[in-house]
């Protein structure tokens, strides 16, 4: 996916036929079917959670110069290639203050492959601090601001489930069914943004609460302005929502 304005756009998926989070092999594929499709040079960074480190597919990315953020469990031991001596990641972040960041500018081995070591203490999502490491191929002094951007992929996980489109009411069982469905909620997704954003901008803005945030998203005043045209026949829309649709 590609993140845009605080929503993570799908672009590619895999449908797995498992339970549980995808191996490094299905992961490998999935870049590589990217780049076949946009090209490297077009990848910023990747930003990946804890679920998703292991010596191959760090390998892999450091092997394809891929600029990648990914977070590393606290208790992951790490090899400083001088001394030679093991560290439990933590360790190496261990007296940091709630906000404050610490980067190393030097190489440590996580699993036998290179990696830089950046970290932070920071309030998770239920305002409990907690200690966010992560690991790059390069720029670790850009990490911790780089991996914020993560949380855009929550948001569109919201927009698909509970918050828009309830994905996850169908009844569909057939895994190629259910990889068309996402992919048409996929293209959903994208048409309610762009038409609830043009309805803010140009129309009527959405009311602002007192914290300072929207009383909706944008993505749900824009799948609201869709259902309006296509449910309600009397209903005057002041623009054209279809247009979004194309690329012209």
């Amino acid at each position: 996916g590609v993140t845009y304005k605080g929503v993570a756009f799908p672009l590619l998926f895999t449908m797995l036929g498992k339970r549980g989070n995808s191996n490094w092999k299905e992961r490998t594929r999935l870049i590589d079917r990217f780049i076949r499709l946009f090209g490297a040079e077009c990848i910023d960074s990747l930003v990946a959670d804890r679920e998703f480190v292991g010596k191959e597919w760090v390998e892999y990315l450091n092997n394809r110069r891929i600029r990648y953020y990914l977070r590393i469990k606290q208790n992951f031991w790490l090899r400083n290639p001088k001394s030679c001596q093991d560290v439990r990641a933590w360790h190496l972040f261990h007296g940091l203050m709630l906000g404050q960041e610490r980067v190393y500018d030097k190489l440590f081995l996580l699993k036998g492959e290179y990696v830089y070591i950046s970290g932070a203490l920071l309030k998770n999502s239920d305002g409990v601090p907690e200690l966010q490491i992560l690991i790059c191929y390069n720029r670790p002094e850009e990490a911790v601001a780089t991996y914020k951007q993560r949380w855009q992929i929550e948001t569109c996980f919201r927009a698909m489930k509970s918050s828009g489109f309830n994905i996850e009411d169908t009844h569909l069982r057939d895994i190629d069914r259910i990889a068309r469905l996402t992919a048409m909620v996929c293209i959903a997704l994208a048409w309610a943004y762009l038409v609830g954003e043009h309805k803010d901008i140009n129309v009527k803005a959405i009311r602002i609460l007192k914290h300072g945030k929207r009383a909706k998203s944008l993505i749900k005043y824009g799948l609201e302005e869709i259902a309006n045209v296509l449910l309600r026949p009397l209903y005057k829309p002041k623009f054209d929502v279809f247009k979004f649709l194309s690329c012209t």
